[in-house]
């Protein structure tokens, strides 16, 4: 039976990344291995990133969803924290979802995102 989920991905900063994960979008730490940190993310599964993998996936960057009531309030709250975000929250008619992206210190895309 499967008891979760853990999505690893590779960091070449551990500490930039758990400053960006842990106090700016606030993911709880989970487990902290050295070498990796493991987060718990509300509503289920957990996001780990490890020293030792590499970043690139073949040029293109995986995107890291995370869903939220409030899209606006996670915006302003990353602007407060002088996070750099290309475009505001908006509505994308093709998915019927209120999104936005930023990208964490490794360069993965991190969408903010509310089914409508």
């Amino acid at each position: 039976m499967l008891e979760g989920l853990i999505v690893f991905l590779g960091t070449s900063n551990l500490e930039e990344t758990h400053y960006f994960y842990n106090k700016i979008l606030k993911l709880p730490i989970y487990k902290d291995q050295g070498l990796c940190k493991i987060y718990d993310v509300p509503g289920g599964g957990k996001l780990g990133f490890c020293q030792h993998l590499n970043i690139s996936v073949n040029g293109k960057s995986p995107i890291i969803t995370l869903l939220v009531d409030d899209v606006d309030k996670m915006y302003h709250e990353l602007i407060d924290n002088n996070v750099v975000i290309d475009e505001k929250p908006k509505v994308n008619p093709k998915f019927n979802i209120y999104h936005f992206f930023v990208k964490d210190p490794n360069g993965y895309y991190v969408e903010i995102q509310k089914f409508l």
